[in-house]
């Protein structure tokens, strides 16, 4: 699984460590998502999609060996 969370938070202009803050994770978990090391739980997929106001397809995809 990929995801744009790196991106998005340049959009937004935020720290690893705030968006942590803001769902309620540690900035260690945001940093295992952004470098592919831990696919999220569903409701941490959904915090994320609210946060950034995208759809879940926006911002996680799924590669072709998933």
């Amino acid at each position: 699984m990929t995801n744009n969370l790196k991106v998005l938070r340049a959009i937004k202009n935020i720290s690893q460590e705030e968006l942590a803050k803001q769902i309620s994770v540690s900035r260690q978990t945001i940093n295992a998502m952004e470098k592919g090391k831990y696919v999220p739980s569903t409701v941490l997929a959904l915090k994320l999609a609210k946060f950034f106001e995208k759809p879940v397809e926006e911002i996680f995809s799924l590669e072709n060996e998933d």
